[in-house]
């Protein structure tokens, strides 16, 4: 799926990001977001979704009663996402926020999940570090993360066809918007170091794509989040 770093083109035109995203993955996005939602949701009904983009899977999450606080850095993308048509009585607050400014909207301990689709490939690393652990103090113990991102493959072999395929489309995208997305490295074992327990990998979409969860313990204790590196 190195095609998702067209993300940033669509980008520039939200109102057909949905439609390109779907395209990129050959329809398919939507069932995640929908298996993505059913999980969270079923866990408890306050959640974060994290770069919520134009509103997709924060539909998904109110569509299963959820409250959602749904932040992102684009007003195009929010202002998107805002005129959705949502459920009736739905519950949903749209934040222009980074992941870095988490702990400015949200309390801590208030959460019963978190969720993020599509967003830790546009951050640099350190700030989807500082994401994890913000996400990791904002949920109440037993509340859960779930990532959906691209990845870097696990094979060798993939990992150099990945690259030489995403080459020359991060070239032209960088050309175009001066921005690109990089695939997540790491990511269980980052989100285990951000206190999470049980931490699960799905790998989908020929190793490039991953849906990686996380439990909070019931005995954690509250973990300030760290300050990204600058």
């Amino acid at each position: 799926m190195s095609s998702f770093v067209w993300m940033k083109v669509l980008e520039s035109a939200p109102e057909r990001y949905d439609r390109g995203v779907r395209m990129l993955s050959r329809g398919r996005i939507d069932g995640v977001r929908a298996a993505v939602a059913g999980l969270a949701v079923r866990r408890g009904r306050r959640v974060l979704d994290i770069g919520c983009g134009t509103g997709a899977l924060t539909l998904a999450c109110l569509e299963r009663d959820a409250d959602v606080i749904a932040i992102d850095r684009s007003p195009g993308m929010l202002d998107v996402a805002r005129q959705r048509p949502l459920p009736k009585g739905a519950r949903v607050r749209w934040i222009e926020a980074s992941a870095a400014e988490i702990e400015d909207h949200v309390p801590p301990a208030s959460l019963d999940a978190v969720v993020s689709c599509l967003a830790f490939s546009e951050m640099d690393p350190p700030e989807q570090d500082y994401a994890l652990r913000a996400a990791f103090s904002r949920l109440v113990p037993k509340g859960v993360l779930f990532v959906c991102d691209e990845v870097v493959p696990r094979s060798r072999t993939r990992r150099a066809l990945s690259r030489a395929l995403r080459a020359p489309l991060v070239a032209l995208t960088y050309a175009l918007t001066q921005t690109t997305t990089r695939p997540v490295e790491h990511l269980p074992e980052r989100i285990a170091a951000a206190g999470f327990k049980h931490v699960a990998e799905e790998r989908i979409w020929g190793d490039t794509f991953a849906v990686v969860q996380g439990l909070k313990p019931e005995d954690a204790f509250h973990v300030p989040p760290l300050e990204p590196d600058t």
